[in-house]
């Protein structure tokens, strides 16, 4: 049933917990949902396939399945968006499982976007420099790729990525800090030419 007072509300302004019980019953406050949080779910999904199609795919999915099981959701301590952002995990998993393929991060186009369009004629020594990182970050394990997704590309917090993970916060610091001195080792490795050796292996 359609909340009455729909076209008198906001959507707005409300926080996403109002908005939440009002989408139970009301599309329109969901629609506002899918709004605030499509841009955010669609860059961590792309970021997880590396490819348009299947980002675009997998991000209609989540918010099908939100919008299916959204009368169930019942709030217990952690934000709406954690919610979203699990369900959207699972099926990049599951995706994964599904091709049979090895989990990366495709960071490539992000960052070639990001530097072309400041100063594309001077910029070499910085593109190399960050075609190593991204061959460092393609290594770690699937966790940790997420980490550094979440802090970096959607730029949260220790807490909100740990709502996200199931982790504490202090959890995601100390996995941030081994991650950190993983991909410093590795970049030392490959910048003195030493053989390729896995990521994380010996960090924790």
């Amino acid at each position: 049933m359609k909340n009455p007072f729909s076209r008198r509300i906001d959507y707005t302004e409300l926080a996403d917990r109002e908005l939440v019980a009002l989408a139970k019953e009301d599309k329109e406050a969901f629609g506002e949902l899918y709004e605030r949080y499509l841009p955010k779910i669609y860059s961590y999904i792309y970021y997880r396939t590396g490819n348009v199609h299947d980002a675009e795919d997998l991000t209609a999915k989540v918010f099908f399945r939100a919008l299916s099981h959204i009368g169930n959701y019942v709030e217990k301590g952690l934000p709406f968006q954690a919610w979203l952002y699990r369900i959207a995990h699972n099926l990049v998993a599951n995706w994964h499982r599904d091709q049979s393929r090895r989990k990366i991060i495709a960071l490539d186009e992000y960052v070639a976007h990001s530097l072309s369009s400041e100063a594309p004629d001077s910029r070499t020594e910085e593109v190399e420099e960050r075609n190593q990182l991204l061959d460092a970050i393609r290594e770690l394990p699937d966790d940790r790729q997420q980490l550094l997704i979440l802090k970096f590309v959607e730029q949260m917090s220790n807490a909100e990525i740990g709502a996200i993970m199931g982790r504490t916060e202090g959890a995601i610091k100390s996995l941030y800090h081994r991650t950190l001195l993983a991909l410093r080792n590795e970049l030392k490795s490959m910048q003195a030419g030493e053989p390729d050796r896995p990521l994380g292996a010996d960090e924790g």
